[in-house]
C-alpha cells in the first residue's frame, strides 16, 4: 500500500486539528455550549472551512471513533467462520482495554465516553454511525436477508457489552475487577449468537 501524499496527510491532520480542539471545548464547557464558531475560531479556520470537513457539529466528536465504524466488516470480510472472527476480535479489544470495549479507566477516555454517552445529540448521531457499521457488516456477511439479521443483531450484541463495561467503569469499578465478568459476558453473548445464526457464518 502507498503511503498517502502530502495533500491527504495535511488533510488527516486538519481532521484530528479540528477534532481534537471541539472535544476540548466540549468537556470543558459542555457540547450544548459550545458553537460551531466557537470551535472555528479556536481552531484558527473559519466556520466554512469547518463545515467542509465536518457536516455536523456531532460528527466533530464522532471522528474519534469514525475509523471503527467498519471494523466488524473487515474482521468478518473473508473469514471461514467470522462469528468466531468477530468473538476472537472483541476478546482481544477486551485484553488490550480498547476503549471502544468499554475496558479502559484512563481518565481521558473516561471524560470522552461521559461527553459521547451524556448528550443526547451524539448518542443519536452515534447510532447513525452504528447503522452503517452494520451495513457494511450485512455485506461482508453476504449481503442478503440473513445478513442484515445477523450483523444486526452482533452491532447489538458488541454495542451492549461495551456499553455495560463502561457503565461499571463509569460508576468507580476498577477494569481488573471489570475485566473477569467483561470476558464471560462477551463469550456468553457469542455462544447465543452462535446458536442462533446461519451455519455459514459460525463454521
Amino acid at each position: 500500500m502507498n503511503a498517502p501524499g502530502l495533500r491527504e496527510r495535511k488533510k488527516q491532520r486538519m481532521f484530528r486539528t479540528l477534532s481534537d480542539t471541539a472535544v476540548a471545548l466540549f468537556l470543558e464547557k459542555g457540547f450544548d455550549a459550545v458553537s460551531v464558531a466557537e470551535v472555528a475560531a479556536a481552531a484558527e479556520v473559519s466556520k466554512p472551512t469547518l463545515f467542509r470537513y465536518f457536516p455536523a457539529k456531532e460528527d466533530l466528536v464522532l471522528h474519534r471513533i469514525a475509523d471503527h465504524e467498519d471494523e466488524a466488516a473487515r474482521v468478518a470480510r473473508g473469514a471461514a467462520a467470522p462469528l468466531d472472527a468477530l468473538r476472537r476480535h472483541f476478546l482481544a479489544g477486551l485484553e488490550r482495554c480498547d476503549p471502544v470495549t468499554g475496558l479502559n479507566d484512563h481518565p481521558a477516555v473516561l471524560a470522552f465516553h461521559r461527553l459521547l454517552y451524556g448528550t443526547p445529540a451524539l448518542v443519536a448521531r452515534m447510532h447513525t454511525q452504528l447503522e452503517r457499521s452494520e451495513a457494511a457488516l450485512a455485506e461482508a456477511l453476504g449481503g442478503d436477508l440473513e445478513a442484515r439479521l445477523a450483523a444486526g443483531q452482533i452491532i447489538a450484541v458488541q454495542r451492549i457489552l461495551a456499553l455495560d463495561n463502561w457503565r461499571r467503569i463509569a460508576a468507580g469499578e476498577r477494569v481488573e475487577d471489570v475485566r473477569e465478568d467483561a470476558v464471560a459476558a462477551a463469550e456468553r453473548a457469542f455462544a447465543g449468537l452462535a446458536a442462533g445464526l446461519p451455519a455459514r457464518m459460525t463454521k
